[in-house]
């Protein structure tokens, strides 16, 4: 213990000591003047106080409390005017007569304040604009320059320097810190920091124990160096023969992954390791332990098996991808020592090595391996003169002559005639190479092509592609008659030589024919083919698909052969003749459909469809009398053909024949009354304006047929365009009688009670037909469409959440609510409706015309042509889309819309005059 201690240390301070107060140190405070600092929730000194009382907090709310509770009655807070300041009487309590004072003074201070309101905002505005005027805006200040921005040219603007970084160099270009692991030896180096000191140090006797070095050693002057993990118990030794130990365990393991996995072998496997480096060796500046455990696992490799040719070249190459090139190369010149018989080695080596050792290189392996071919052509392709590339490829025919891919490449690069002389020479050496002699055949003329066909034919008996280049022969030299004999021929041959006839490949064969314009050919194939390996049930089913897979290839004339293979197995076949002219029409000619028709209407004189689409086609062409002619055939083969007649009052009447028409019409009336007959009776009557005669037709029509709804539709227009309104109503009214489920006569007599001005019962009549037609989409649309139309919002939409609910899966509703909502919400309709209704062209072209609306031009293009795709009958798809691309075309006339409505007009639309 130290004897200078002080003996009033401990003791306390006597009552009435201020610290400094002998020295002059009043002029400041301390936290022993005013306590320590406290929570609100921190207990007081009096443990044992009374609840209220336990905590800081307590005890400021009751003075804070009390102070409020205390009347300012001080001078200061006194004023001759207002008074007090605060309230004198606050102490008392407060009645209902305060109260009603209060409010009375309350209303008192609104209503003089609301008098002069107007004056003080009036103050307040001049104010402000004072203070404007004063003190304006940034942006008020440089306003007028503003405005003359705008008659700065472009030149002036470019003008303008750039305005340069102003940032330092350091701020400019960071560099991130680099960070370097700690080696091992910086542990070992301050080992003594952690150890334990047994002796004692005498500047610990001098000064009691007090100072130490480094006290309980858990300060070391590196802090971050002492890891957790590393220091062996009790001792505070750094072991570093266990990291050694463990890191031998690790590559044991790692080696052990990729060792022979047979009992008592300790061989490893080079191909394991081989395998693995393809995820071992980096592709960019990769990890360095990965280059090392590759090297080392390569030279293990190496080791074990000198004699392995992929150990080289795997080392060769991990060198070359870590940069070491003249290493990569030492090692590929080291591989090919040891492994002089590898194709490989020489190859590898003569890639790493530069173009004049690269030869040099080739020439030893040439000299080890004369029967590369390999080699010998790695040997031409590091010649860059042509001579010296035939001189090496020469050389190489010298030891190997049967090579086929050496002979190729030889031909490849000499002229005409003297390829010809060697292609004589190779198919010699290499008789069974098919390619070669088709190249020989192609350079020959006309006989000596066929002599070498014929040769090819006896070295290579069971090959069908020289019988179908003889075959193309003979069809380019004009002798088409032996093709088919060609064909035949090679068909029996292949068979008697054990090959199986693969009808597939044929059939390829034919389509490569066809695109190389061997027509002759091709369909000779298809001939001859077409019929092998098919059960005879499945004959036409599997024809039709070919010859849709041959048009979807563009092979044009391989379809053509096999529906004309199918006509003549199945002349009588309807179906066959249709799917054959609709490829004409398409793919075709005018002539090649019209003779194809001729002869179908000649095998099925009862298809009307085959008579109507030849008298369509001379129609088209400009030839009526040879339509007309067509018909009358028709007419002999079908004598009570609705569909004739009506064809033949068409072609009449679309060429103004009006009388022939009217003829041709009373004949079909005769001879084949049908409803459709007399439709178009009153129809052609009514668009001559003979309303008398039409309506004479009508009512004699509907004696006999009064169940065909178009009759009375027909009939109360014709009294709805005379201004006949109870007629026309009374039409209607019985045509709903005999047809209560016809939707267009229940529209029609709806909008005929809403033109009048009859809204209630338009509205009475369409409710009776949903009645009658539950789920009818066609109708609940009218009904909303009735009561938009009225200006009856509302109620529309009203009617149309109804609609949805019991037709959810209605497009043309879903298409008709989206316009119904407001501009904002159309959006969101629209994506429930395509929800609904994902394929629905309505519902399509709804989204399309929504796009439109909102400018997106491309989007609205894009969904037109989905909705023409998915429904090209759609006529409104069609109309709304011409306009768009009259609107929005690339090009003023808009050639693609008119090319669309031209090319695939819907048959819904009517034709153009």
């Amino acid at each position: 213990m130290n004897k200078k201690k002080k003996p009033f240390l401990g003791m306390p301070a006597p009552l009435g000591y201020v610290p400094g107060l002998g020295r002059g140190a009043t002029g400041f405070t301390t936290r022993s003047d005013i306590g320590p600092a406290r929570d609100a929730n921190d207990p007081v000194d009096d443990r044992h106080a009374p609840p209220g009382k336990r905590t800081v907090g307590d005890q400021m709310k009751k003075s804070q409390a009390a102070d409020d509770d205390d009347e300012d009655l001080n001078d200061t807070n006194y004023d001759e005017f207002n008074g007090y300041a605060g309230s004198l009487f606050s102490s008392g309590p407060y009645e209902k007569d305060d109260e009603e004072a209060d409010a009375i003074y309350a209303a008192l201070d609104k209503r003089m304040d609301e008098r002069r309101k107007e004056r003080r905002e009036q103050r307040e505005k001049e104010e402000i604009e004072k203070y404007r005027m004063e003190r304006p805006k940034i942006q008020q200040q440089f306003s007028d320059l503003k405005r003359k921005l705008a008659e700065v040219t472009e030149e002036e603007w470019l003008s303008i320097p750039e305005v340069g970084d102003a940032r330092n160099k350091r701020q400019r270009n960071p560099r991130y810190e680099k960070l370097t692991p700690v080696p091992d030896s910086f542990f070992a180096k301050h080992l003594q920091t952690g150890e334990n000191h047994t002796s004692v140090d005498p500047r610990q006797t001098q000064f009691g124990g007090l100072n130490t070095p480094y006290p309980g050693g858990l300060n070391t002057p590196y802090p971050g160096g002492m890891t957790p993990g590393l220091m062996t118990p009790g001792t505070g030794e750094l072991d570093m023969r266990k990291i050694g130990q463990a890191r031998n365990t690790l590559m044991d393991m790692r080696l052990s992954q990729v060792s022979d996995s047979v009992s008592g072998q300790t061989v490893v496997d080079p191909k394991g390791y081989l395998t693995d480096l393809n995820s071992m060796i980096p592709t960019h500046g990769g990890d360095i332990n990965d280059i090392k455990k590759a090297r080392l696992l390569l030279k293990s490799v190496r080791e074990t098996n000198p004699h392995h040719p992929p150990a080289w070249i795997a080392s060769a190459r991990l060198e070359e991808v870590t940069g070491k090139l003249q290493v990569a190369r030492n090692l590929i010149m080291k591989g090919t020592e040891m492994c002089p018989k590898s194709e490989d080695v020489w190859l590898e080596a003569a890639r790493l090595q530069p173009g004049d050792t690269a030869k040099a290189v080739v020439a030893q392996a040439v000299r080890h391996l004369p029967q590369s071919v390999r080699i010998y052509i790695r040997a031409a392709e590091l010649e860059t003169d042509i001579r010296a590339k035939k001189r090496v490829l020469r050389k190489a025919l010298e030891h190997v002559p049967n090579s086929v891919r050496l002979w190729k490449a030889a031909v490849e690069l000499e002229e005409p005639e003297d390829a010809r002389i060697m292609l004589s020479r190779a198919v010699e050496c290499c008789p069974t190479s098919v390619e070669l002699w088709l190249a020989l055949a192609r350079l020959e003329t006309y006989e000596n092509a066929r002599k070498v066909l014929n040769k090819a034919r006896e070295n290579i008996p069971t090959d069908r592609h020289i019988w179908i280049t003889a075959a193309k022969l003979e069809e380019a030299n004009g002798n088409t008659q032996m093709v088919e004999k060609i064909i035949d021929r090679a068909i029996t041959s292949l068979r008697a030589n054990g090959v199986e006839i693969n009808r597939e490949q044929w059939i390829q064969d034919a389509e490569e024919c066809d695109k190389a314009g061997s027509v002759a050919t091709c369909q000779a194939v298809m001939r001859a083919v077409i019929g092998i390996g098919i059960e005879e049930e499945d004959r036409k089913h599997t024809w039709m698909e070919d010859a849709d897979s041959c048009v979807a290839h563009n092979a044009l004339e391989c379809a053509r052969a096999i529906y004309a293979y199918a006509l003549q197995v199945f002349p009588s076949k309807k179906s066959v003749w249709l799917r054959a002219a609709y490829f004409e029409k398409n793919h075709g000619t005018r002539e090649s459909l019209e003779a194809l028709l001729q002869r179908a209407v000649a095998h099925c004189p009862k298809a009307e469809v085959l008579w109507l689409m030849g008298a369509k086609s001379k129609w088209l062409a400009g030839d009526v009398p040879a339509a007309r002619s067509i018909l009358a055939l028709a007419f002999q083969a079908n004598p009570n053909s609705e569909e004739i007649w009506l064809a033949a009052v068409k072609l009449e009447s679309e060429n103004n024949e009006y009388e022939r028409a009217r003829r041709l019409l009373a004949k079909a009336r005769s001879s084949a009354p049908t409803a459709r007959v007399f439709m178009k009776s009153v129809k052609l009557e009514w668009v001559l304006g003979n309303l008398v005669a039409a309506q004479e037709l009508c009512e004699e029509a509907l004696k006999h047929y009064e169940d065909f709804p178009k009759l009375w539709m027909m009939k109360g227009q014709i009294e709805e365009q005379e201004e006949l309104v109870e007629k026309a109503r009374e039409a209607y009214n019985q045509g709903l009688k005999k047809c209560p489920h016809s939707t267009p006569l229940w529209l029609l007599l709806s909008r005929l009670e809403e033109k009048v001005g009859q809204l209630t019962r338009a509205r009475a009549i369409l409710e009776k037909s949903r009645l009658k037609n539950p789920k009818n989409p066609g109708l609940w649309l009218e009904s909303v469409r009735l009561e938009y139309r009225a200006g009856l919002k509302n109620i529309a939409s009203t009617l149309m959440a109804k609609a949805l609910q019991e037709c959810p899966n209605s497009g043309v509703l879903w298409s008709e609510a989206i316009f119904l909502e407001a501009r904002p919400q159309r959006k969101t309709k629209s994506v429930d409706a395509l929800k609904k209704c994902e394929h629905d062209p309505h519902v399509l072209l709804a989204v399309a015309k929504l796009f439109w609306s909102e400018r997106k031009i491309t989007k609205a293009r894009e969904w037109f042509h989905r909705t023409v795709k998915i429904d090209s009958d759609l006529g409104d798809a069609w109309a709304f889309f011409y306009k768009f691309e009259l609107q929005h075309g690339t090009e003023p006339s808009c050639p693609a819309g008119q090319r669309l409505s031209r090319a695939q007009r819907p048959q819904g639309l009517p034709c153009p005059a």
